[in-house]
């Protein structure tokens, strides 16, 4: 098989966001809300622990009802992404109801995201290879502007992203947009996530699939390098 073309997913797989910690002290700055630190660092656990940081851990109780419902289909729209994990944030008191969207609109922020260190690297060497490059992501804001801002948009021929196109990975349907915007074959395709299940699905159209870990941005130094000897 010769890989003509990589497809990667966004997050936890070529960057990480913020931990929660983070998260939460930039907008407590950003609106000028004074909370003990005490109380920083209870809420901060309590929202990881709900899922409300997109990009986050995922919720350790799963949502249920109409929150459950709309969980499992939240990237497929905008309004939807919004909605359910501003819906997991408000599970989460906070001294000021206003923070929860707060929180919502810090997370699609450049500065909330970091490319993993060797991201810039391999898809730099993707490209003196002649490799096409595609991202395909469950998400539902446009996060362009994160690729433009850490100088990795260079290297990005298209954009699949779920929101844009009402379905959701593992729906083979994303994965053949991306193909398709770069005019390469499935077949000749890899693609690169940390999720078995989601980026799993570009299995059905014969692409090949490589996992990495889904770890912070520290520890995880070298996790996308192998990718090179993939396409070699």
């Amino acid at each position: 098989m010769t890989i003509k073309g990589v497809l990667f997913d966004f997050s936890g797989t070529l960057f990480r966001v913020e931990s929660g910690e983070s998260w939460l002290r930039a907008v407590l700055a950003d609106t000028g809300v004074d909370l003990p630190e005490p109380e920083v660092v209870r809420a901060a656990e309590a929202l990881e622990r709900a899922g409300a940081l997109p990009g986050g851990p995922a919720p350790v109780e799963p949502p249920t009802g109409e929150l459950g419902a709309l969980w499992t289909v939240r990237d497929r729209s905008a309004e939807q992404h919004r909605a359910a994990y501003t819906g997991l944030s408000r599970r989460v008191s906070l001294p000021d109801p206003a923070l929860h969207d707060a929180l919502y609109e810090r997370h699609m922020t450049p500065s909330a995201w970091r490319p993993y260190p060797d991201a810039a690297e391999v898809l730099a060497g993707l490209r003196q290879r002649g490799v096409a490059v595609g991202v395909v992501s469950n998400i539902g804001w446009d996060l362009r502007p994160v690729f433009r801002a850490h100088g990795l948009d260079p290297y990005v021929g298209t954009y699949a992203l779920s929101y844009e196109h009402g379905v959701q990975k593992p729906d083979p349907r994303l994965f053949t947009l991306a193909c398709a915007a770069l005019g390469i074959d499935p077949r000749d395709t890899l693609m690169v996530g940390d999720d078995r299940r989601a980026d799993g699905g570009a299995a059905a159209l014969g692409c090949a699939v490589h996992l990495v870990d889904h770890l912070p941005a520290d520890s995880r130094p070298d996790g996308l390098r192998p990718v090179l000897g993939l396409v070699d």
